[in-house]
């Protein structure tokens, strides 16, 4: 994976949330160069229009591309993997893609087209982020307005799988490597905690089930997840075999009118946290990587980052964790003025007992 760009693939039913969380994502990408692919079409594709207002540094105009051609999956060969290469070949590379596919595109064959030789050497799936309308899935209906969702199937003329609602999206939860609660703001705590812990246990060991308000999820949790889903197809297959001869199937929809009924929000990150723990060194690198793996688990911790001394070093040992999944290396010695110590970033929900993690980690 080293040198590859990371793309992230964003998927979910018309009106999740999906167009709100990659305008948030923009408007706090802290400098970061984000090329976007935007799988739309028809009367309702108007996230383009919707998405080019950002005209920042971090996406211009240039860095939008949108697949007018129908459903994603149903046309990878011909529309999806020569714009990839098209953007893979410019001068001024993306330091990160996100596809937005439309909400009736099956998650698998996009994912699999990364393995295609045209881009598989420069390009990785970063992860797969499936958006889910908290209130719609609580109430058991998937979409909030399933006939939008019905005009849209209708309208695509290149769409060549039918798959029922239901079943295209546990192709989505089978598929994701975080999975965005969004609109947590319109059910109760209960509600909201038992659909969370319902998609965690429908999900693969290890997948992120988080909660969000209109989209308002730090960039640090849903970019640099490191996944590398193209080489994990196995572990996330469709539940439903619903494949043509050329494996290439997928639908589009979007979220244009997603958070009609909400007011616009003030707060930001209030339902994330992050703080630093600080210890003293560390004896045994892998005991160490063992204990805060344990932490993450106990406490549902989304990403820790950081180094650590190691006694009998002189090197830093850096750390990088996305749930479960730990990444240690020694990066550089240590200078001569700097403390010998570990500094961690932990990040995650709101409500972490930052006592306990900080006792946790430093035992």
């Amino acid at each position: 994976m080293a040198g590859k760009i990371p793309a992230t693939v964003v998927t979910g039913f018309l009106g999740a949330g999906k167009t709100t969380l990659i305008r948030h994502m923009l408007d706090n990408a802290n400098g970061k160069r984000i090329a976007l692919i935007i799988n739309e079409f028809g009367d309702l594709g108007v996230d383009g229009d919707i998405l080019k207002g950002c005209g920042d540094e971090t996406c211009t105009e240039d860095d939008i591309m949108e697949l007018s051609n129908g459903c994603i999956c149903c046309t990878v060969a011909e529309d999806f993997v020569p714009t990839m290469q098209k953007l893979l070949e410019r001068e001024n590379a993306p330091d990160h893609i996100v596809i937005e596919t439309s909400g009736l595109a099956l998650p698998q064959p996009l994912v699999r087209a990364f393995n295609w030789p045209e881009i598989s050497t420069k390009v990785t799936v970063d992860g797969v982020v499936t958006v889910v309308d908290g209130k719609a899935v609580s109430d058991g209906q998937f979409a909030h307005n399933l006939a939008a969702v019905e005009a849209q199937r209708k309208m695509d003329e290149n769409l060549d799988h039918e798959t029922p609602l239901s079943e295209l999206f546990t192709d989505q939860v089978a598929c994701a490597d975080m999975i965005v609660v969004n609109k947590s703001d319109l059910l109760g705590a209960e509600e909201t905690d038992a659909l969370v812990t319902k998609l965690r246990a429908e999900s693969r060991d290890g997948v992120q089930v988080v909660k969000s308000t209109m989209g308002a999820l730090p960039v640090d949790v849903l970019l640099g997840q490191g996944i590398g889903a193209e080489a994990d197809l196995e572990n996330r297959h469709e539940v439903h075999h619903h494949h043509h001869d050329h494996d290439d199937d997928h639908h589009d929809d979007d979220d244009h009118h997603d958070d009609d009924h909400h007011h616009h929000h003030d707060h930001d990150h209030d339902e994330f946290e992050s703080f630093v723990v600080t210890r003293a060194a560390v004896s045994d690198p892998k005991a160490f990587a063992d204990q805060v793996v344990q932490v993450i688990r106990d406490h549902n911790i989304l990403r820790l980052k950081g180094f650590a001394a190691v006694e009998g070093k002189p090197m830093r040992l850096t750390l990088q964790a996305v749930g479960p999944r730990i990444d240690t290396y020694f990066d550089r010695p240590f200078a001569a003025n700097e403390t010998r110590e570990a500094r961690l970033v932990v990040i995650g929900e709101s409500g972490l007992d930052r006592a306990k993690i900080e006792k946790a980690l430093s035992a």
